[in-house]
Parts: C-alpha cells; structure tokens; sequence
C-alpha cells in the first residue's frame, strides 16, 4: 500500500512542477522554451526517480522461501530453527 501512495505522491509532485513551474516565469520573451524547460525536466526527474525507486523494491521485499528451505539453510549456517 505504501508503494502506491508513494508513487502517487511523487507524480503528484512532478505533476505540480510541471504544470505550475511555467507559470513563475510568464511574460518572458522564450515563454514556449522555459514551459518546455519545466515540462521536460519534470517528466524526466519523474522518470530517473521512478526507475530508480521500483528497482529498489524486488531486494527490499526480500525472497520468497517456504519452510523447508528455510530450515535447510538455517541448519547449513548452524543456526537450527528450534521447534515450537
């Protein structure tokens, strides 16, 4: 759940920049270059960061083991899994 909120929250926030960032700057001479500096800059900081946080995410939750397994390298590493 946290993973969906956080991704949200970041697109949100690129979202923002991009919509809103051209706005500090209006009534400049190059308007259509600075909106295209803040919407490409925006959509590629998105980018960098979401690549960045979901290749994160496969070592953070950790293998899948079922019991056995567990029990094989626990014995293997000389830590026995006391029953009960």
């Amino acid at each position: 759940m946290e993973v969906f909120l956080t991704i949200i929250f970041f697109t949100i926030f690129w979202a923002a920049v991009a919509k809103y960032g051209p706005i500090l700057f209006t009534k400049q001479p190059h308007d259509d270059l600075v909106r295209c500096i803040f919407v490409l800059t925006a959509v590629v900081c998105w980018l960098f960061w979401l690549c960045c946080y979901l290749a994160q995410l496969n070592p953070l939750l950790g293998p899948k083991l079922n019991g056995n397994t567990i029990r094989i390298i626990a014995s293997s590493w000389g830590n026995p899994i006391k029953e009960g």
